[in-house]
């Protein structure tokens, strides 16, 4: 969940334009990007868990990347479905931070077959719900059976893995720790509940989708959108936005890693209000929540401030490797920032370290966390755009 260096701002999965200050990535790796004709599928979604492969330091990885790790071209849709094939788990899930454009060698594909049954399965970094859309979008252009049943077997495990009360998991069927929350860091419910409104919709690359399964879909999304209303935050008497994660039974902001406290989030928050504002004949508690997360971007964002990435001696971290640092500098002229985490009860920008210690300034968070995560973000303002055209 880590952001490292190639890009100064991108469109973040599809949904919200934010800033990603990042270590350098292989240039292989660039080769993900929007489809460019009916030739190619769009492999945006797949951007975290490849960057991750190959920038972050991971000693869970089954299969490490070579120096020169050759990729398929967008174009060779029958390889890069083979290879997503190849790395489906026996539960139907997929694990994260993988390169599905990668060309294994005979030893790396053998590694992967191996360790089928090991069910490190779930949504960070757009595992599974990304696969999906992908292999359903294969089989549309291919008519490969063998891709039409890996897809079914996704969706049924996305279905599998949904709480009672209609939130998912980060992690299933391993939900120690924080893994249980209902997760909405790095886009995984939301990319969840996204395919899911896609299938209930009858978009073209699920016309395959019988309709039973298709009705359980729909049951599913209906009850995604109750929990993600169960989980906004209210505060003195006022619902506001949404926290990263939230308890799994009380809806309430819950911690996740160490540094990411309970809070309220500018990032995340944006990308549920964009989700809820994409429903077709919304509910009045889904206008209802629209209208208070975008008062709430409203009064929480920062005037006056932008993030600068500034040359620094180059150090080794733990997960990755950084050549600059990051300072917030005072610039009347920029446009409005927000703070990827706000403090309950106060409203304050909240930052932390690895430690777990409450901090006020990004200046005060160690280099290591400054350069290897976003504590801004632009993100509200792409909710604040959208939201006079929503309200029409």
């Amino acid at each position: 969940m880590n952001r490292t260096k190639t890009f100064s701002s991108f469109l973040l999965k599809g949904l919200v334009a934010t800033i990603v200050i990042v270590a350098t990535f292989p240039a292989c790796t660039q080769e993900i990007r929007k489809p460019g004709s009916h030739h190619e599928i769009d492999l945006s979604g797949f951007y975290d868990s490849s960057h991750h492969w190959y920038d972050i330091q991971d000693e869970d990885r089954i299969i490490v990347p070579l120096k020169d790790q050759r990729r398929y071209k967008p174009v060779e849709i029958k390889m890069i479905a083979d290879n997503i094939l190849l790395f489906q788990k026996s539960n139907g899930g997929w694990p994260k931070n993988y390169d599905m454009l990668a060309v294994l060698t005979p030893e790396q594909r053998e590694a992967v077959l191996r360790a089928t049954e090991e069910l490190n399965t779930g949504f960070d970094n757009g595992a599974t719900y990304t696969q999906v859309e992908y292999l359903a979008r294969a089989f549309t252009a291919t008519s490969d059976k063998r891709y039409e049943e890996a897809c079914l077997r996704g969706i049924r495990y996305i279905l599998s893995a949904q709480y009672p009360n209609g939130g998912w998991p980060q992690f299933f069927p391993d939900t120690s720790g924080y893994r249980k929350y209902i997760t909405f860091n790095d886009g995984a419910m939301i990319g969840v509940m996204k395919t899911l409104q896609n299938i209930a919709e009858k978009e073209p690359q699920y016309a395959f989708i019988e309709e039973e399964l298709r009705t359980k879909v729909a049951e599913a999304f209906r009850r995604g959108v109750d929990s993600i209303l169960r989980c906004q935050i209210r505060e003195k008497g006022l619902l506001t936005a949404w926290c990263q994660q939230h308890d799994n039974i009380d809806f309430s902001p819950r911690e996740a890693r160490i540094y990411e406290l309970p809070s309220i989030s500018g990032q995340e928050g944006a990308e549920v209000a964009l989700f809820l504002m994409s429903i077709r004949n919304p509910t009045p508690e889904i206008i209802a929540a629209v209208e208070a997360a975008v008062q709430w971007f409203r009064s929480s964002r920062i005037i006056g401030i932008r993030v600068e990435e500034i040359d620094a001696p180059a150090e080794q971290f733990i997960y990755h490797k950084s050549r600059s640092d990051k300072v917030v500098v005072q610039d009347p002229h920029a446009p409005a920032i927000w703070a990827r985490f706000y403090e309950l009860g106060t409203g304050k920008p909240l930052f932390s370290d690895r430690k777990g210690k409450r901090l006020y300034s990004m200046a005060e968070v160690e280099r290591e966390r400054r350069t290897g995560y976003a504590w801004y973000t632009y993100a509200p303002e792409e909710a604040l755009r959208h939201y006079p055209t929503w309200k029409k």
